[in-house]
C-alpha cells in the first residue's frame, strides 16, 4: 500500500535566509546552557589540564566530521524535512514517519523542554516566581517563542541573530575574565589530589563534550530557506569553527582562574569563575548570561523542529494540517502550535518529577542518537541508489568520513543507554507509540486513496 499522500496545494517556503542567519542559528542552538555545567563533569574524569582541553578539540574534530556530511546531504537534497527527508529517501516513509514521530514527541520537543528548563533555573537565580518558579519561566518560553515564530520568519531570525550576538558577547567576557585573572597573577585551586583516567572515565568525558557540541545537524532544516545551494555547508562549516574555538576559549578561561579540580568541583562554574574575578555581581550576571543562552538555544530549536512537522503533513493524509505553510508569514503556523503545545505537557512532567533538566536529558539522548546514525549512513545509501545525482557539495575521504560518523553515534548510543535512567525508558517508549500510529496513518492513507 502506497504511503504517498496526493500532491496538495500549498504554499511553498520562500528562499530567505543567508548564511550569517544560518551560522545565528547553528550557533545559538549549540551554544546554550551546556558549556556552563558539563566542563565540570568533563574535568572530573582527566587526569590533566590539557587532555581536558585535548577533548573539546576532540569534541569540534567529530562535530566537523559529521558538519561534512551534512554539507553533502544538505547541497544535494535541500529540503526543509531535513533528516526526515533524507531518511525517506534512503528507507522510505516508515523509517522516516518513525524519525518525525520521534521529533515532534521525544526529541525537539524534549530539546525545547530542556532549554525553557534552563532558561527557568537561572532565571530563578535573578528573580523568584515561588515554589514552581522555573517551571513558571520555562512554560512562559514556550508560549512567547512559539507566538514570536508564528509571527513570521523575518521575527523569529532577526531574534536570533539578536540573542546569539549578546550570547557570544557574554562568552567573550567569561574568557576575559580567564585572562584577567592571568595578568593579575591570581593562582588557581590547586591541582586535584587524585585523577581519573581510565578509558571509561575518558569515554565518558568525550560524552558529556559532544553532547555540550550537538545541535548543529539542526541547519538541514532550513536548507530550503537558504538562498545558495551550497550556503548551509559553508554555514555549518563556518559554525562548527566559531563553536570550536568559543569552548576551547571558554575552558582554558574555567581552568585558568579556578585550576583543574576547582572546575571538577563546581557545580556552576562560570557563576564561580565570575565571583573569583568580579565578586557576587559577575555570579549575577553569569546567571542572566545563562539564561540568555537558554533562550537563544530554545528560540532555533523550536524555528527548525516546527520544519519537521511542516514535511509530515505533506506527506501523510492524517496529519494534513501539519503541511500548511502561512503565507504572510512565510511560517509553518499549524506545526509551531503542536510543538508548542506537546513542549508544555513535556514542561508538566519535567515538574511533576521535580527534577525538570536531567528528566528531559535523559528522555531525549537514546532516541536523537539512534536516528543521528541512520541519518549518517543514509549518506552511504543514497550514493549508492542516487550515484547519478549531481551533488554540488562531495564529503572528502569518502567513505571513510561518513564510517567515522557513524560509529561516533553509535558510541554515544550505547553511552546514553548506559548513563541514564527512566527517563531514557520513557522516551523510548514514547517512541514505540509511533508504531500503531503509523498504521492508523497507513489506513487513512488508502481509504482517503479509495474515496477520492
Amino acid at each position: 500500500m502506497s504511503l504517498a499522500a496526493k500532491p496538495i496545494a500549498f504554499a511553498e517556503p520562500v528562499p530567505t535566509l543567508s548564511v550569517k542567519d544560518a551560522v545565528s542559528i547553528i550557533v545559538g542552538i549549540v551554544v546554550g546552557a551546556g558549556i556552563f555545567r558539563t566542563p565540570s563533569l568533563v574535568a572530573g574524569n582527566v587526569t590533566s589540564e590539557a587532555s581536558a582541553l585535548m577533548l573539546w578539540v576532540a569534541g569540534g574534530a567529530i562535530s566537523l566530521v559529521g558538519a561534512l556530511c551534512y554539507s553533502e546531504l544538505t547541497s544535494t537534497y535541500p529540503h526543509t524535512g531535513g533528516d526526515y527527508h533524507y531518511l525517506t529517501r534512503s528507507y522510505g516513509k516508515s523509517v522516516s514517519f518513525m524519525f518525525v514521530w520521534s521529533r515532534i514527541t521525544v526529541i525537539q520537543t524534549g530539546s525545547v523542554a530542556i532549554l525553557a528548563f534552563a532558561f527557568g533555573d537561572y532565571a530563578s537565580q535573578v528573580f523568584r516566581l515561588g515554589e514552581f518558579s522555573p517551571s513558571i519561566y520555562a512554560a512562559f518560553v514556550v508560549v512567547s517563542l512559539t507566538s514570536l515564530n508564528i509571527m513570521g520568519v523575518r521575527h523569529g531570525t532577526r531574534t536570533q541573530n539578536l540573542l546569539t550576538a549578546v550570547e557570544v558577547f557574554s562568552l567573550l567576557l567569561l574568557i576575559g575574565a580567564g585572562i584577567f585573572l592571568a595578568q593579575s597573577g591570581v593562582a588557581p585551586t590547586d591541582p586535584p589530589e587524585t585523577t581519573q583516567g581510565s578509558s571509561s572515565a575518558i569515554g565518558l568525558a568525550l560524552v558529556f563534550v559532544l553532547l555540550t557540541y550537538g545541535g548543529w545537524n539542526e541547519a538541514a532544516y532550513i536548507s530550503a530557506e537558504m538562498k545558495g545551494r551550497r550556503d548551509v555547508a559553508r554555514a555549518l562549516l563556518i559554525g562548527i569553527g566559531v563553536i570550536t574555538g568559543l569552548y576551547l576559549l571558554v575552558n582554558w578561561a574555567y581552568i585558568r582562574g579556578l585550576g583543574l579540580s576547582g572546575v571538577a568541583g563546581s557545580d556552576a562554574v562560570a557563576a564561580d569563575l565570575m565571583r573569583k574575578a568580579t565578586g557576587e555581581g559577575g555570579a549575577l550576571f553569569v546567571s542572566l548570561l545563562v539564561a540568555i543562552s537558554a533562550l537563544t538555544s530554545a528560540n532555533a530549536t523550536m524555528f527548525t523542529g516546527a520544519r519537521t512537522n511542516y514535511a509530515l503533513g505533506r506527506d501523510f493524509q492524517l496529519f494534513r494540517f501539519l503541511g500548511r505553510w502561512q503565507r504572510a508569514g512565510n511560517t509553518p503556523t499549524n506545526s509551531l502550535l503542536v510543538q508548542g503545545a506537546i513542549a508544555l505537557a513535556l514542561v508538566a512532567i519535567g515538574t511533576a518529577t521535580r527534577n525538570g533538566f536531567a528528566t528531559m536529558v535523559e528522555y531525549t539522548a537514546p532516541v536523537f542518537w539512534l536516528f543521528f546514525f541512520m541519518v549518517g549512513l543514509s549518506l552511504i545509501l543514497l550514493r549508492i541508489k542516487d550515484s547519478e545525482t549531481r551533488r554540488s557539495f562531495s564529503v572528502p575521504l569518502y567513505p571513510l568520513t561518513p564510517i567515522l560518523f557513524c560509529a561516533s553515534c553509535l558510541y554515544m548510543l550505547q553511552a546514553s543507554l548506559a548513563y541514564t535512567g527512566i527517563g531514557a525508558l520513557l522516551g523510548v517508549a514514547v517512541l514505540l507509540t509511533g508504531v500503531p500510529v503509523l498504521f492508523l496513518a497507513r489506513y487513512w492513507q488508502g481509504r482517503h486513496q479509495t474515496e477520492t
